[in-house]
């Protein structure tokens, strides 16, 4: 038994930054550039996204920002290596990740869209219980507080302060 795995195509997904010493459209020429040599290598590509300039969280190579794209693929698994050490090398990419992705059936697929029209179904009622509550505090009138402490006359401070510095003990 091999300890390799088994041959036929797996479906992977890579994540990759463009160092922002590139504009806009010079990344994206640069995506064009690995989706190439992507394809060249025998990957079929299933799905792609440029998700365009983001704050990395920390500095790469004195970068603060860099240009994303995101990649699904179905390759055999002995020409990954040869995708992965191309992007190594290149100097166009600041950092990548290949992950293998899972491929989900169409049970799956309607399994997770009805969870999500629950999900979004549920918040947009808390929506509208929130909205409504808060129209009803709009049209309560403000409550008025009584304080229960007699107030004071100005008159009556001005005698307690004239009092205060006309007295003879002070210091």
């Amino acid at each position: 038994m091999s300890k390799t795995k088994a041959a036929g195509t797996t479906h992977y997904e890579i994540l990759l930054i463009v160092p922002n010493k590139f504009t806009d459209e010079e990344a994206k020429t640069v995506m064009a550039n690995v989706e190439k040599i992507m394809t060249e290598n025998g990957a079929a590509i299933t799905h792609n996204e440029y998700w365009g300039k983001k704050r990395l969280a920390y500095e790469i190579r004195h970068n603060a920002y860099g240009y994303y794209g995101l990649f699904e693929f179905d390759l055999e698994g002995k020409n990954l290596a040869k995708i992965d050490s191309l992007l190594r090398l290149s100097a166009d990419v600041l950092r990548h990740q290949i992950v293998i992705k899972k491929t989900k059936s169409e049970a799956e697929l309607a399994k997770a869209k009805t969870i999500r029209a629950k999900i979004d179904a549920k918040k947009a009622k808390e929506d509208r219980i929130k909205e409504d509550k808060t129209k009803e505090d709009r049209t309560k009138p403000a409550p008025v507080y009584k304080s229960k402490e007699k107030k004071v006359d100005l008159k009556d401070l001005d005698e307690k302060l004239e009092g205060i510095l006309n007295a003879d003990d002070l210091i």
